[in-house]
């Protein structure tokens, strides 16, 4: 048989795998989350026409589609390969119309390439196994997600399990110290094998306006995860100001500068003018301490001696006292 032949096999294979994945991984989160086991109802597989399709409407599950040059070279691939993995979907109730529950970058692609149809999934689904399978599919295959991406399919898992009776402060990142043992988050966390506190802040940097999580996703040099986490606790108006702030040239915000606007403007409302204020403080005090001479320490060698001649040369002596420096500051 020849390689060109044999490879088509393996991804034909491998396509049929991650179909099956796809909703196994989608109900079994479904069943561990929800405690409902999935529709006994078969799916159906056919052709559907691309104009017939909807995006995913049901919930904000945050996910951003392929940047255009990812897009297209995917679009490429499937005129060449053709579509290895069909979408998911539902029937939209009284329309002859259907609602992409996984694979919206397919669709795309096959719009790209002038497709009029495209293989599809027709599974039964109530509005939780919608999101179930929506968020899942995204969270497991897709390893460039956005933690803000990540946040908001936290956010509506919670959501959807809150609705059916389970603790509703779970999803703005608050707990209370007798909170039920097998929360909603905690359920989440188990599945996805990560940590509630991981959950909860990523949750919590959905609360930050479009543009700061703009900034956070493609600039981070200008807005880090540790000052973005503090900015959230702001209200919309308030985030405005450190939208300014990003935006000027040469401008990064570190996190002792927004500890010190916290400090002097708690959230979660603040006049903007006294955030600016504070944070004009902070530049000024940072630029006094680095135009300040710098201070020559000194030691009593001999007090030191009985470590110092086990440590090795000078330059090891410095590293490693100032590596305990930032141990102790932080």
């Amino acid at each position: 048989m020849a390689k060109a032949d044999m490879n088509a096999i393996l991804k034909r294979r491998m396509a049929a795998t991650q179909q099956a994945s796809e909703l196994q991984a989608s109900d079994e989160a479904y069943q561990q989350i929800f405690q409902h086991a999935p529709p006994s109802a078969p799916s159906e597989i056919c052709d559907l026409p691309l104009d017939k399709l909807d995006s995913f409407f049901t919930a904000d599950i945050g996910f951003k589609p392929y940047f255009p040059s990812k897009l297209e070279a995917f679009a490429q691939q499937l005129q060449e390969e053709g579509l290895l993995v069909r979408i998911i979907v539902r029937r939209i109730p009284h329309s002859d119309r259907y609602e992409i529950l996984a694979g919206h970058n397919r669709t795309a692609a096959a719009r790209l390439v002038g497709w009029t149809k495209i293989a599809a999934e027709i599974v039964v689904a109530d509005d939780a196994r919608a999101i179930s399978i929506a968020t899942l599919t995204n969270l497991l295959q897709r390893q460039d997600l956005s933690i803000i991406e990540r946040g908001k399919a936290y956010k509506v898992l919670l959501e959807a399990k809150n609705r059916q009776g389970c603790r509703s402060d779970l999803a703005d990142g608050t707990s209370g110290e007798n909170r039920q043992k097998y929360s909603a988050r905690a359920i989440v966390a188990e599945f996805f094998g990560v940590s509630e506190y991981e959950i909860r802040k990523a949750i919590k940097l959905t609360r930050l306006i479009p543009e700061l999580q703009t900034v956070l996703e493609d600039s981070p040099q200008k807005l880090n995860l540790a000052c973005a986490d503090l900015i959230a606790d702001y209200d919309p108006e308030s985030q405005r100001a450190f939208v300014e702030m990003c935006g000027i040239k040469g401008n990064q915000l570190n996190k002792a500068t927004v500890q010190r606007i916290v400090r002097r403007c708690p959230p979660p409302a603040a006049d903007k003018q006294l955030i600016f204020a504070a944070w004009r403080e902070a530049r000024a005090e940072a630029d006094k301490r680095l135009s300040a001479p710098s201070k020559k320490i000194s030691f009593d060698r001999k007090k030191f001696a009985p470590y110092l001649d086990k440590l090795g040369s000078d330059q090891e002596i410095e590293a490693l006292f100032l590596e305990f420096l930032r141990e102790r500051v932080r």
